[in-house]
């Protein structure tokens, strides 16, 4: 089972249908396309320290990519505003994961808008 991660915690994946699958290493030009239409997006992280979700996330919505957009694996707490920040609109974590970072820690990045560097200079 997994444990889907939303600014106000933790969730039981409550989608239905089928979920476009995509890798971190897929072309931006077949990611555009595969991704056309579908309802749900999730874009796998194999590790942690595999950065190229976020870009790929990033990519989809400067598309005009507006569907359920997911980042499914290897994310830990410390990298939710980035996930959220990037375009995700959830994070899909392993049930051990979420025993071993539990929901405090995630909601304690869930003001991600807040915590730009962004915002701090605007003020």
């Amino acid at each position: 089972m997994s444990v889907i991660v939303r600014d106000d915690g933790f969730h039981a994946d409550d989608f239905t249908g089928e979920a476009v699958e995509i890798a971190p290493d897929t072309p931006s030009e077949e990611l555009i396309q595969r991704a056309s239409g579908a309802a749900l997006v999730r874009i796998a992280f194999p590790s942690f320290s595999d950065g190229r979700g976020f870009t790929l996330a990033r990519r989809l919505r400067a598309a005009g990519y507006a569907g359920r957009l997911r980042a499914a694996g290897h994310v830990i707490a410390d990298q939710y505003a980035m996930a959220r920040r990037s375009g995700f609109d959830e994070v899909e974590i392993s049930e051990a994961l979420a025993e071993r970072q539990g929901a405090e820690q995630w909601l304690a990045r869930a003001n991600w808008r807040a915590h730009d560097y962004r915002a701090r200079l605007q003020r």
